[in-house]
Order: structure tokens, then C-alpha cells, then sequence
């Protein structure tokens, strides 16, 4: 099986600067949800190993699903999940059924009209084919057919690769077809309907792992980015307080540990971030 990559990093200094959150004084819970005692959050249970259900107890799991659960320890508060599909993530939370979103979202530009993103992952597209396929680097991928989530950022990401890399090039455009979820996008691999996918890079490790020898990534990311926390705007409160929770997570070396068990720790950020993608 191929090396499995990484976002690294250094792959952003001097591209992005890092916007630090820090408020003047220790923030406070909204008074709604420290007297319920519950906070409401909404995931889209097929990113493994950001949030899935194991295959064998069916628990949900995963990174994201961790680092929530020591956030709402050290807030004093319980979580009740609901599941959603990655599509209404966003509704779920615009229309108060979630209290925040930690569900692998990235930060994107497009995304910051009506909420706010708390940036605490490095991320970023990475194609991957099947191990027999005859794509070697990703430019041997122009022109063929490319599947990913269609309600993702990685439709368009794939797009100006296709404009930058091969059509500047005079090669064919790629071809995007749309799934699902990762999961169907896989299946289309699989069952031969795409000649390679698209996923945040920081969930093919996992993919690789499961299903031994069956996937092989091809170059490196073609964009970099963050996954963030996502809160509404008008939430400032509950976004500094999750923010400096964050920040002593991260000072405690209980984020470090997190990112580790699920071998993502050079996906780590040094300081959760506001609406700092690049996007």
C-alpha cells in the first residue's frame, strides 16, 4: 500500500496567519444551557474517524465525537447527539436543533454569512484510487472520473484543480460525479462507476486501514485547509467559551492525546483559530 500522507502543518506558514482567541475574561455558558444542564449537537455519522458507528457495537465514535465529549466534561454539561446528513448539518444548526456543529465541516468563506467557525483541525482534499488502478500521480487523473460528497467544498476544490493542473495543460478536464457520503463515494470506487475519489485527508488513513490494500492515495492535497467548530453568530458566548476549552485542552496535552489515538496528531493546529481558512 502506498505511504500514507499527512497534511502537514508547515504546508500553511506564511499563508495563513494564525488569528488568536483569546478573551479578556473566563467566558461563561449561556444561561439556556448551563440551567438545562444538556448541550444539543448534531452529527453526520460517515466520516470515519472524525464521527461513525462501530461496525461491531454499533457506538458512535471517532475524533470528533472525543473531543466533544471532553468538552462538555469540563463545561459540567451532557451531550444528546442527533444524527443528520452532512447536507443539513447546517440547518440543523440555523434552526436551533444543534447548539454548535463539530462534525468535520471545513471553514469555508461561503460558510461565514451566518456562523462562525473555531478552526481546531488541519485538512485538506487528497485523491485516492483503487491499489490496481494504473494512476501513478494526479495528473494521470485528468479526465477521468472523479467521485466525492456533493454537498462538501471538494466539488469545486476538484474543479480548479481540473482548471489549473490539466486543462492549462491542454489535457482533458476531470470529470466530477457526485455521492452521497464517503461511504457511496467509496462503493462508486469500488464498483468501478469513478476511477478515483476525493476525501479529507485526514480520513484515508482510517479508510486504508480497514479495508487493507484495497486504496492508494495519489500526490498530495490539492487545497489546504481547516476544519472548524461551526456556531452561529449571534453566539459569541458559546463559541469563546468552547474556544478557551480548547485552548487549556490544548495546554494540558488532552487534544494532543485525543488526535493521537486516532493517528491524526500532525493534524494538529496550535491554537484553536476564528474563520481562519483560507477559502
Amino acid at each position: 500500500m502506498g505511504e500514507c500522507r499527512r497534511v502537514r502543518r508547515s504546508s500553511f506558514a506564511g499563508f495563513v496567519i494564525l488569528a488568536s482567541l483569546a478573551p479578556a475574561g473566563a467566558a461563561e455558558l449561556p444561561a439556556e444551557i448551563k440551567q438545562a444542564g444538556v448541550l444539543k449537537l448534531t452529527v453526520n455519522s460517515t466520516y470515519a474517524p472524525m464521527e461513525y458507528h462501530d461496525p461491531a457495537t454499533n457506538e458512535l465514535k471517532g475524533l470528533d465525537i472525543d473531543l466533544a465529549n471532553e468538552l462538555a466534561k469540563r463545561l459540567g454539561v451532557k451531550i444528546v447527539w442527533s444524527e443528520t446528513p452532512f447536507a443539513e448539518l447546517i440547518p440543523s444548526l440555523q434552526t436551533r436543533r444543534a447548539d454548535f456543529i463539530i462534525s468535520g465541516i471545513s471553514d469555508r468563506a461561503s460558510r461565514r454569512e451566518t456562523a462562525d467557525f473555531v478552526d481546531y483541525l488541519v485538512t485538506g482534499p487528497q485523491f485516492f484510487v483503487l491499489a490496481e488502478s494504473d494512476a501513478k500521480v494526479a495528473t494521470d487523473l485528468c479526465g477521468r472520473k472523479i467521485g466525492t460528497t456533493r454537498s462538501t467544498s471538494f466539488p469545486q476544490e476538484i474543479e480548479k484543480w481540473s482548471k489549473a493542473v490539466c486543462e492549462a495543460a491542454g489535457k482533458p478536464a476531470a470529470q466530477y460525479v457526485p455521492g452521497e457520503n464517503s461511504i457511496d463515494v467509496r462503493n462508486q470506487l469500488k464498483q468501478g462507476r469513478i476511477e478515483a475519489a476525493v476525501q479529507g485527508s485526514e480520513t484515508l488513513p482510517y479508510a486504508q486501514s480497514q479495508e487493507t490494500g484495497k486504496y492508494r492515495i495519489v500526490g498530495e492535497p490539492i487545497a489546504f485547509g481547516y476544519q472548524g467548530i461551526m456556531f452561529r453568530k449571534d453566539d459569541a458566548g458559546l463559541r469563546e467559551v468552547v474556544t478557551e476549552q480548547i485552548k487549556a485542552m490544548i495546554a494540558d496535552g488532552s487534544y494532543k492525546v485525543i488526535l493521537d489515538k486516532w493517528g491524526l496528531g500532525a493534524n494538529a493546529v496550535r491554537e484553536p483559530m476564528l474563520n481562519a481558512a483560507p477559502q
